[in-house]
């Protein structure tokens, strides 16, 4: 009796003990990120806190990262780096080969080289280039139009001598043949256009976060990939028209611009109608940019979908997020009118750096401007109802909008902003599920301003 009497005491201290330290010294540890240190959430599941812009600042992954994750992979790979124009190739992540480029394309026209990640399709000792009408020696082709090679020449052995070129990187015939010989077919290219620069910006006592009404929206800067701010952010939702976006840059780089399409009647059939854009017309390819980005034509991303062939054109849309790395997104038709259309605003940021970085006429288009078109342009550009809402505003890069029941009201848009330390920098604001697009941008633009020192880069006039 007195065993189990002292047993039973011995428990009864053990949890007594237990209860006081539990109750004095709780076991909940807080611990709190450093605000310059640069966290990568871009494949972790963040907070969807609309006090996160408070508590963790992170970078997004940009195309440049992926060097990084192929070399701790040990991965066989080519690296274009149009910044430093070289060629590099690694075997089991180690570089083996490094030549130089002696063109690459020029981003400002129409024929800026395609970044993100391919990989090698073909290769061929001599190819020909339809479009420039050269033949290529020692030829890689890696996406689309666009090739690896040697020095181009025609037919009669005459070289195309050139400062850029319409897209494709070009190399010395030695460097390309050492390449050829030295690459394998399904061996990934990373095209890089710029590294990432990781720029600090001077902030304040952060005030609160405006209260916006998008269910998702991201604010980051795109040089850096840095994130003022973010609400469900990595979460799926229907994105409109803003696929429009990636249906004029599969086209842009897949076909053409010069071609002319003929117009069907049944190219003509989703809702909607676009004023000149008729059964039996036929329009260059390029023209068609114009009502698809501006007034959101649904029946210009028809036809512009039906030159390579609707299934095709969205296969490829679907191909071409995954290479600029928006992983969570997916296309199931040119215009956005399918709620299955669906994006996140990270991948969305992607999309947005990409077009500044490697297609910026088109932010061109989206703003009114007429741009490049190789002929006239047969739609009056003035007449055409433009619903980016800010092509008023002298600090509106570009950008785009859209809006359907199940999607609400979204957009990507571009805003150009300079630094305390006189720094032009170029910040996307991307909504979805938005009850008032433009509301919630002017809010979000205000505390950027008021909390990160940034002033625009021309003033405003209101009027």
């Amino acid at each position: 009796m007195r065993k189990l009497f002292l047993v039973f005491l011995f428990f009864l201290v053990l949890f007594l003990g237990g209860f006081i330290v539990s109750f004095f010294f709780p076991r909940t540890i807080v611990i709190e990120h450093s605000q310059n240190f640069p966290i990568d959430n871009s494949n972790s599941t963040f907070e969807n806190n609309p006090e996160n812009h408070k508590k963790e600042l992170f970078y997004l992954k940009v195309i440049s990262d992926i060097r990084d994750d192929f070399i701790l992979e040990r991965k066989s790979f080519l690296e274009v780096d149009l910044s430093k124009m070289k060629v590099k190739l690694y075997q089991d992540g180690k570089p083996i080969k490094v030549v130089q480029i002696l063109t690459k394309g020029d981003s400002q026209e129409w024929g800026g080289s395609a970044i993100g990640v391919y990989k090698i399709l073909s290769g061929n000792k001599l190819s020909y280039s339809i479009i420039s009408k050269v033949y290529m020696p020692y030829a890689l082709h890696y996406y689309g139009k666009y090739w690896l090679h040697g020095e181009p020449y025609y037919p009669g052995g005459r070289k195309l001598l050139s400062s850029v070129s319409g897209g494709c990187i070009r190399l010395r015939d030695k460097d390309a043949k050492n390449i050829y010989e030295l690459s394998e077919l399904g061996m990934p290219v990373l095209v890089i256009n710029k590294e990432k620069d990781y720029y600090q910006f001077a902030n304040k006592n952060l005030s609160e976060f405006p209260e916006v009404s998008a269910k998702s929206y991201l604010v980051a800067d795109l040089g850096s990939g840095f994130a003022f701010a973010e609400k469900n952010s990595q979460e799926k939702l229907p994105i409109a028209s803003l696929t429009k976006l990636m249906t004029a840059i599969v086209v842009a780089e897949n076909v053409d611009l010069r071609k002319s399409i003929s117009v069907n009647p049944e190219m003509l059939e989703a809702y909607g109608s676009t004023k000149g854009l008729e059964a039996g017309k036929s329009f260059r390819v390029v023209e068609l940019f114009y009502p698809l980005l501006t007034n959101s034509s649904n029946d210009a991303a028809e036809v512009l979908s039906g030159f390579l062939g609707r299934a095709k054109t969205i296969k490829m849309m679907n191909e071409k997020a995954k290479a600029i790395l928006m992983k969570n997104t997916e296309f199931t038709d040119p215009h956005g009118l399918d709620p299955k259309n669906v994006s996140t605003a990270q991948d969305l940021f992607q999309l947005a750096r990409y077009i500044t970085e490697v297609r910026p006429l088109f932010w061109e288009i989206t703003k009114g401007k007429e741009v490049q078109s190789f002929g006239k342009i047969h739609f009056d550009i003035k007449e055409l109802w433009n619903k980016n809402v800010f092509i008023n505003d002298p600090n509106f890069v570009g950008g785009k909008t859209g809006y359907t029941l199940p999607a609400k009201n979204t957009a990507l848009f571009i805003f150009k902003f300079l630094t305390n330390d006189k720094k032009a920098r170029d910040i996307a604001i991307i909504l979805l599920r938005s009850k008032n697009n433009k509301t919630d941008t002017q809010k979000i633009y205000k505390w950027l301003q008021e909390n990160y020192s940034l002033s625009p880069v021309a003033p405003v006039v209101k009027g």
